[in-house]
């Protein structure tokens, strides 16, 4: 069972990168199975609040918030989340060179650099 901390930044993270490049209709509906799953409705809304807030700075206020907290996750919960947004994003078949650059930017903040590119390349 996740805590509400935990669902919002699973849901702010998986928001904020597909909305990156504009959300599209599949990752809507990945949005709302994920939210259904992880009973995480405050959280998603939450989330689409933190965006909305301000679109053109949304990738950057996320990361600053993101940073605060998961500087405290351990090393494998980083890589968990970040594999997590990798296979959402693999779900329509690709990842955008915009959406690439926004997890690249999140492994590096988080150290786990290598792991994502080992991700990437299997």
């Amino acid at each position: 069972m996740k805590t509400s901390e935990e669902k919002r930044v699973y849901m702010l993270l998986k928001a904020v990168i597909f909305h990156y490049h504009g959300l599209d209709e599949e990752e809507k509906q990945d949005l709302d199975k994920t939210a259904q799953e992880l009973d995480a409705h405050e959280e998603y809304k939450w989330a689409l609040e933190f965006i909305a807030k301000d679109y053109l700075t949304s990738f950057e206020r996320a990361r600053d918030f993101l940073n605060d907290i998961i500087a405290d996750y351990s090393k494998d919960k980083r890589i968990e989340l970040i594999n997590m947004v990798w296979q959402a994003n693999n779900l329509k078949g690709y990842v955008t060179e915009m959406e690439a650059t926004a997890m690249l930017k999140l492994a590096k903040d988080w150290n786990v650099q290598k792991e994502l590119i080992e991700l990437v390349l299997k």
